[in-house]
């Protein structure tokens, strides 16, 4: 499930980024990770049911966080079509 978000090159990390990249209409499937703030991932969640993007729940931030190859957590990521 969280294949490709090691890939520099086909992912974003981070709410903004990933709110502005959803907004651009780059974004093929969003996560989130469950035990993040509800504030920061409420608007990744509307904004992908919204637009019809999957947003798959992560159990954590910390396993978002190295799915993704960086040394801390992360509340939310996203794959880039």
């Amino acid at each position: 499930m969280l294949q490709g978000l090691a890939d520099v090159d086909r992912r974003i990390v981070g709410t903004k980024q990933l709110l502005r990249a959803l907004d651009e209409g780059r974004i093929a499937r969003a996560f989130v990770a469950a035990d993040a703030d509800l504030l920061l991932t409420k608007r990744v969640v509307d904004r992908c049911f919204d637009m019809n993007i999957p947003c798959v729940k992560v159990e954590s931030m910390e396993k978002l966080g190295r799915a993704c190859g960086i040394d801390v957590k992360a509340a939310t990521a996203g794959l880039l079509k």
